[in-house]
């Protein structure tokens, strides 16, 4: 129901100067990122993963690490939102509609516990692991693991339980790694950050 009113922006707004064509603008960009999601939902989101790996990890790198920029990191973190995180979450996403399928409360209490118990756990590990065969050094994954895999287990409950509570209870299924992502910012740069102290704290 809330993908309906997705339109309206642009509603009477034929008179209110530049400020109504900006909101016909931003209203027709989220009906056509929404038409996207419909059209094609893999593609979209892997997209918009994509992006906000690289916006966190710049925030990573301008605001946290404050070393020179490098380039080809934002690239490859990028990557990774585009080919493993976007896809993952969808299927995800989708799979756990379909396995639970009680509504209400209940349904979301049972959606996080699956979510933050079996899939979270798992997807950091696919998580780090991928990171360092981008950076060509798989020798990496077992010393990163050893160090970030369970402060990251904690810090993505700490961040992600309230809200996926309120993202599986409010939000509709298409809509859901979009909601997501919107926290996965921070997520995002706290994950860039913990990944590449790692590397940098353990030279090979």
């Amino acid at each position: 129901g809330k993908n309906g009113g997705s339109g309206g922006g642009g509603e009477g707004s034929g008179d209110s100067g530049g400020g109504g064509a900006a909101k016909t603008g931003i209203a027709g960009l989220w009906a056509a990122y929404l038409m996207a999601l419909d059209s094609s939902p893999v593609i979209a989101k892997s997209l918009t993963s994509a992006c906000l790996n690289g916006f966190g990890d710049i925030m990573s790198q301008l605001f946290i690490e404050k070393n020179p920029f490098d380039w080809k990191r934002l690239f490859k973190f990028t990557a990774i939102g585009l080919l493993l995180v976007g896809p993952t979450l969808h299927f995800w996403y989708l799979s756990l509609s379909r396995i639970v399928t009680l509504q209400g409360t209940a349904g979301a209490a049972l959606r996080l516990a699956l979510d933050q118990l079996a899939f979270a756990p798992t997807f950091i590990v696919a998580f780090f692991s991928t990171l360092c065969c981008f950076e060509l050094n798989p020798a990496k994954i077992a010393p990163m693991l050893r160090q970030e895999w369970w402060p990251a287990v904690i810090t993505n409950w700490q961040l992600w339980v309230p809200f996926q509570f309120l993202n599986f209870r409010l939000v509709p299924q298409n809509l859901q790694v979009l909601f997501a992502n919107m926290v996965a910012l921070v997520w995002n740069t706290y994950l860039s950050f913990a990944s590449h102290r790692n590397l940098e704290d353990n030279p090979s």
